[in-house]
């Protein structure tokens, strides 16, 4: 073989080389995004279920004043009052 024949064989597996670190580093920065868009959709969940939790309060509140409204109404009645 001659000079120009090696170096042309090393550079094209310098090429090859350089190709397949390429891939490794496109699938890595896949893995990355993804990775990413899951933590934003978990993040954007734990806001709307931050800003959902006064309302939450305020209907369990409500829900208890009411049945406890409605004991004392059936309470009274079997009481005969």
């Amino acid at each position: 073989m001659t000079d120009t024949t090696m170096d042309l064989n090393e550079q094209v597996a310098r090429i090859e080389r350089a190709i397949a670190e390429t891939g490794k580093l496109q699938e890595e920065t896949r893995k990355f995004v993804a990775e990413q868009h899951k933590l934003y959709a978990e993040a954007r969940k734990a806001e709307r279920d931050h800003s959902f939790a006064p309302w939450q309060v305020a209907f369990t509140g409500m829900g208890a004043g009411a049945a406890l409204v409605g004991a004392t109404v059936a309470l009274m009645k079997v009481l005969g009052g």
